[in-house]
């Protein structure tokens, strides 16, 4: 049994429609006319693939990779075989993930898991409303008043609440639950996200621990896209909110209250405490915890790992735990190891000072 594929062969591309593309250069041409069919790594690519080059740790791949074509900065162009196509950008990154969406158009949203049309054996209220063109997997529960747009896709196992509301072209993943929620146009939401439950509000007492009850609402504005086993809070009492473009990683915690603006970036394991907002353009690294009620300025970046527990002004760059401005960051770090070798040296030279003294007493 041939090994799957999973997504249809490509049709080619020439290097003249890369460039019509890309806005990329064609730097060399070993073979007017050729034509690339796939995408792959500098290592693995083969006469009729293209890959891309951006750092120099894989300057030695470069000079025996096997592509047909590769994309590259122009500081990289003399490593380029001479065998292989040099596409000369800026930007090689994005040039590549423009070609391989062009070459495989299929894999940039999920698609239906069981065929489409609405599978006979999920269960859809008689007083949900669902546009022509909505599939609805094995097993997927559409609950009463629910509207689902045309082109959406909800995938096997999934929840779609009471009264929630989805746009178009949006992909419910399998497993997935929507309550409480907004969603807008073009969103993905992947397996087993969890939207719209109510938040962790509880005031602490002696005797018991007193249940705040979560009235608000999740908004997933449009061209969302939302990871694998993420959590989004609904609000207690404002919506929560996540702006348009912005785009999740896997698990992640997101805490009622919180607003995130437009085209965020949030990678994997970030938690966001309650009532906590974010401006547009933030990029939160791995595993970044947040305190609640903090407000981060637009552009604002932290470094993945880190603890914040203060605002961020508009353009900061923070890290460590606790987050500090990254230059104050990095000058304590390195006054860290300067003491810790200076400690070092120190228990060396003590430890030669033991040595020759017993080499006397002998």
């Amino acid at each position: 049994m041939p090994d799957p594929t999973f997504f249809p062969e490509p049709a080619p591309l020439s290097l003249a429609e890369i460039v019509a593309l890309t806005g990329a250069r064609l730097a060399t041409d070993p073979e007017p006319g050729r034509v690339v069919r796939g995408v792959a790594s500098l290592e693995a690519a083969g006469p009729r693939d293209i890959a891309f080059i951006d750092n120099a740790d894989y300057s030695a791949a470069l000079e025996l990779t096997r592509a047909g074509a590769c994309l590259c900065p122009s500081r990289f162009l003399d490593k380029v075989p001479p065998t292989t196509a040099a596409l000369e950008t800026k930007e090689p990154v994005r040039a590549f993930a423009m070609v391989a969406a062009r070459l495989y158009p299929s894999s940039l949203r999920p698609a239906p898991l069981a065929g489409e049309g609405r599978a006979a054996n999920a269960h859809i209220d008689r007083a949900a409303r669902l546009e022509e063109g909505v599939h609805v997997g094995p097993f997927a529960v559409v609950g009463a008043r629910a509207e689902i747009g045309r082109g959406t896709v909800v995938g096997p196992g999934a929840t779609i609440g009471p009264d929630v509301r989805i746009g178009r072209d949006c992909s419910i993943g399998p497993g997935a639950t929507v309550i409480h929620a907004l969603v807008g146009d073009r969103v993905i939401v992947h397996a087993g996200a969890r939207i719209g439950q109510d938040g962790f509000g509880f005031v602490p007492g002696a005797q018991r621990h007193t249940k705040v009850p979560q009235v608000g609402r999740v908004i997933v504005q449009d061209d969302v896209e939302i990871g694998a086993n993420t959590c989004i809070d609904r609000g207690s009492i404002r919506d929560t909110v996540i702006g348009e473009g912005t785009k999740i990683d896997n698990l992640v915690q997101i805490a009622h209250n919180v607003v995130i603006g437009r085209h965020c970036l949030l990678a994997a394991h970030v938690g966001i405490s309650g009532s906590t907002t974010l401006g547009d353009f933030v990029a939160l690294g791995g595993r970044v915890g947040i305190a609640p009620h903090l407000r981060i300025g637009d552009s604002a970046q932290i470094a993945a790992g880190s603890g914040l527990m203060h605002d961020i002004p508009a353009g900061g760059r923070w890290g460590g735990y606790p987050a500090q401005p990254a230059k104050e960051w990095m000058r304590a770090n390195a006054a860290l190891r300067r003491v810790s070798r200076a400690g070092a040296a120190r228990a060396a030279e003590a430890r030669l000072g033991d040595v020759d003294r017993a080499e006397e007493d002998q």
